[in-house]
């Protein structure tokens, strides 16, 4: 299927459900933190303030949702910590990431896909430790659709019927298709850069 198709399924998706926002769930409540599961995460190097959950970085893992999804839109907020003196945001080594059908049991890392949010390369693909995708990702789509390190990005991951599309702040930067594994938790890096995640929200499609 070539990446026009994949951007027609998306918008196809896309207005098929924006006239039920309501439908979307938040994934965490409370204290931010309990609903997840914590791999390889040092409890506190995280935090929850002000409906964001934050991230020092010093710890090398993630951390995942308790259900398991397949057919769904999920988003959510990101944004770096902008470092004082920070003068050019393409040398910027941010790095995180967007873990999706993650193979329990979890483990760092684990056999899933993961579109980067890595800030030079955010939703490039990387099938990790076995897993397949048939994806492409769009680099200077990804260039138009960043924002400066220190401002909040929003990811947006549609995935239906043996497809997924991936966008940023509106603009589709990446496509794919026969994901295996096919279903699986949520999961959101840590490595090596404070960040912080807020309105995290998934509307399954089932």
């Amino acid at each position: 299927m070539s990446f026009r198709s994949f951007a027609l399924l998306t918008a196809l998706l896309s207005a098929s459900t924006s006239t039920q926002a309501d439908d979307f769930v938040p994934l965490f409540k409370g204290d931010g933190l309990g609903d997840f599961e914590l791999v390889k995460v040092a409890p506190e190097t995280l935090s929850y303030k002000d409906g964001e959950i934050r991230m020092t970085g010093t710890s090398n893992g993630y951390f995942a949702t308790k259900q398991s999804y397949k057919s769904y839109t999920m988003k959510f907020d990101f944004m770096y910590e902008r470092p004082e003196g920070l003068t050019d945001d393409s040398k910027f080594p941010g790095n995180s990431g967007f873990l999706f059908n993650i193979e329990t049991p979890h483990a760092v890392w684990p056999k899933c896909i993961e579109f980067q949010l890595m800030n030079r390369e955010v939703g490039k693909i990387y099938p990790m430790k076995g897993a397949k995708f048939d994806g492409t990702w769009d680099e200077a789509a990804y260039k138009k659709a960043i924002k400066p390190v220190g401002q909040w990005n929003t990811m947006e991951v549609t995935s239906k019927d043996g497809t997924v599309a991936c966008s940023l702040n509106g603009t589709q930067v990446a496509t794919g298709k026969s994901p295996v594994p096919d279903h699986g938790p949520f999961g959101w890096q840590s490595e090596g850069a404070p960040m912080r995640f807020k309105n995290l929200l998934v509307k399954t499609l089932d």
